[in-house]
């Protein structure tokens, strides 16, 4: 491999933020690499600001380059700028660590964590030098993956990706590098490049489109079955049992640049039993797994004397659910080292787990504003949707941050979800006015800022049967709560463009029939479409019409129980019997108690890990957790994994 810098450096005087592309942050890994060792450049299809963030990326990082047989450095998606001067320049995309042409790495791996950049990575694929449909390539070329959340429907990057990872990366990733440096080592001979991916076919977690027949009955999909015997006909999810024992990453990564998000990030705990019917996050990352709180504690201090950083988030689904949670905060605010002016960021904050005591902490430190997520407008729709928060608990919580000092909160929203009628998504300007008022009796200065977006369904989420909103729907029910509010002092209201939605409903739900329409959109120019600038539904309708699928078909219309779903031969650990009575709980809006707190209800995720969630051993009362200020007193609970209870109503 050699150096790309001389040919680079001189084009950077001519882009907008040429330190995107510089590498040598503080955490930087040195590149050693070597005939013998597997080379993977980890790619995000995005810039450098969005993607250095990225916390799967970074303990990948980490992780390969502890071993001796791998190396790993990471690339970005150039801006436009910089790929418009490399395509009339003839250089090729590069590592940001040593400036290697991506095309002499032998895995080309993708972080895809959201539906919109998939047009990017066939931009990365080529400006890589390698063919983007996989069918084209070669022995001498990369091999290239994918991982991330939206992996969970492979299929329509399926033509173009050599195969994908599902689920947690921390263990497969040496399994794979162990198969493709036996590869390597064999000579990458003629005809080989088949049998490797028939391989890493086999290795758990792995899935090898090319190694699977698609089937149609007319407009639907029929089947997707294995090609091979030992190919099994069901990809499951890789789960790492116990956090605690990575500690990644040790070294985050600490730009050059400002980018998203800049700040030291440590995970405390990974999965969620809410229960949200919404949330494909919460049911693929299940079953829920701590870290120990001493460690949390240690990879908060270590990090923030290493980074200089002066805000620590701790992140995961829910935080406020961590059972350490007032102690890690009141640890890392009072730590003598820290001089006072360390701030805690608590994202995906649950209102009915927000305490008093939690505020106390908070405010501490230097304040930052204050984001909760109740979804819904009324307590209806989030039966339906089964985020269990009464109008009560959000008022607490929200009495709870301005009675600490607080003076601004952000509430984050959804329309178009199942069921949802007028006088629901009214209810969002009615909560949101009523917070006001509660943050007035503390300070004049109280606001509060509405964010809605359009709702998506997703694989492996109760919802996935669901036909989704029209754009011209979607966009009369934000004009309908933007009225609403126009006359309400101290709200601000601000939604997500209707159009996109529609375009991530496409990306979500497609098979693999949509890769000619995601080559099309991509081939006329359309990407970074995560970008409103950027941003053109009309790519989509055509490619969509000229490949003979319907908008109507793939994203609103309603799908049978009995109908096979693009991700059927695919497992996130949940029985699919499972999503459907929750699916059909929905539409008789029964709300259904998080599992922690009853009796297992069968969803499938915990089978064989032998997890114990870590709980309260005490039941909150019913109005909330916020009343008395303290604490909870926690304690492990093992997981039961009894039949399903019959009593699910929470009314």
């Amino acid at each position: 491999m050699s150096s790309l810098w001389s040919r680079l450096e001189p084009l950077l005087a001519q882009v907008q933020k040429p330190a995107r592309y510089i590498g040598c942050e503080d955490g930087a890994q040195v590149a050693e690499h070597a005939p013998h060792k597997v080379a993977w450049l980890l790619t995000y299809p995005d810039i450098y600001e969005i993607g250095l963030p990225n916390q799967g990326l970074q303990i990948l990082y980490e992780i390969l380059n502890e071993r001796p047989d791998a190396v790993a450095e990471r690339a970005y998606a150039p801006w436009v700028d910089l790929e418009a001067l490399l395509r009339a320049r003839g250089v090729p995309l590069f590592s940001v660590d040593t400036h290697r042409p991506a095309g002499d790495f032998d895995i080309l791996a993708f972080n895809v964590s959201a539906e919109l950049v998939y047009t990017n990575v066939l931009n990365c694929i080529d400006l890589a030098g390698v063919p983007v449909r996989a069918a084209a390539r070669g022995p001498e070329h990369p091999l290239v993956a994918a991982g991330g959340h939206c992996t969970y429907n492979p299929e329509p990057l399926a033509d173009f990706v050599d195969f994908f990872v599902l689920g947690d990366g921390e263990e497969v990733v040496s399994e794979i590098t162990e198969r493709v440096g036996e590869w390597k080592a064999g000579g990458r001979g003629a005809g080989s490049r088949e049998r490797l991916l028939h391989d890493l076919a086999t290795v758990p977690g792995v899935y090898v489109p090319s190694m699977y027949e698609v089937a149609y009955d007319g407009a639907r999909l029929a089947s997707v079955t294995p090609r091979h015997p030992d190919v099994p006909a069901r990809v499951e999810k890789r789960t790492i049992a116990d956090l605690g024992e990575w500690p990644y990453p040790k070294r985050q990564l600490v730009p050059l640049t400002e980018v998203v998000h800049d700040r030291l990030n440590v995970e405390v705990f990974r999965g969620c039993t809410r229960g949200c019917r919404f949330c494909q996050a919460g049911m693929i990352t299940r079953p829920v797994r701590e870290r120990p709180e001493a460690q949390v504690r240690h990879m908060v201090a270590d990090g923030l004397r290493r980074t200089g950083y002066d805000e620590v988030a701790l992140t995961s689904l829910s935080t406020a659910d961590f059972s350490g949670i007032e102690r890690v905060v009141a640890d890392t605010v009072s730590d003598p080292a820290n001089c006072g002016q360390v701030s805690v960021s608590l994202p995906s904050l649950r209102v009915d787990a927000f305490t008093v005591g939690i505020a106390a902490e908070l405010q501490k430190a230097r304040r930052t504003g204050l984001t909760f997520a109740p979804e819904a407008g009324t307590w209806r729709m989030r039966r339906v949707i089964n985020k269990l928060i009464a109008d009560d608990d959000l008022y607490g919580a929200v009495e709870s941050a301005y009675s600490q000092g607080w003076r601004r909160m952000k509430l984050y929203f959804m329309v178009g979800l199942p069921t949802e009628t007028d006088d629901d998504t009214l209810g969002i300007a009615e909560l949101a006015r009523r917070c006001v008022e509660i943050g007035r009796r503390h300070t004049k200065g109280a606001s509060v800022t509405v964010s809605a977006g359009g709702f998506v369904p997703k694989p492996f989420t109760p919802f996935q049967w669901f036909g989704q909103n029209t754009a011209r729907e979607l966009q009369r029910k934000m004009w309908l709560l933007r009225d609403d509010l126009r006359r309400s002092h101290g709200v601000a209201f601000k939604w997500h463009d209707p159009k996109a939605t529609v375009v991530e409903g496409i990306a979500s739900r497609g098979d693999r029939r949509l890769g000619a329409v995601i080559e099309q959109v991509w081939r006329n120019g359309g990407t970074f479409q995560e970008w409103s600038e950027h941003f053109d539904l009309a790519l989509w309708e055509d490619a969509m019409a000229a490949a003979g699928l319907s908008v109507d078909d793939v994203v609103y219309r309603h799908r049978e129980r009995d109908e096979v779903l693009a991700w059927d031969h695919l497992s996130a650990g949940l029985h699919k019997d499972f999503l459907w009575q929750d699916w059909r709980d929905a539409l008789d809006e029964v709300g259904l108690e998080d599992c922690r707190w009853t009796p297992c209800y069968d969803c499938g995720a915990c089978t064989g890990y032998s997890i114990e969630h870590v709980v309260a051993s005490a039941r909150p009362p019913a109005g909330g957790s916020q009343g008395t200020g303290q604490g909870l007193t926690l304690a492990p609970v093992p997981v039961h994994l009894g039949p399903r209870p019959s009593a699910r109503a929470v009314s």
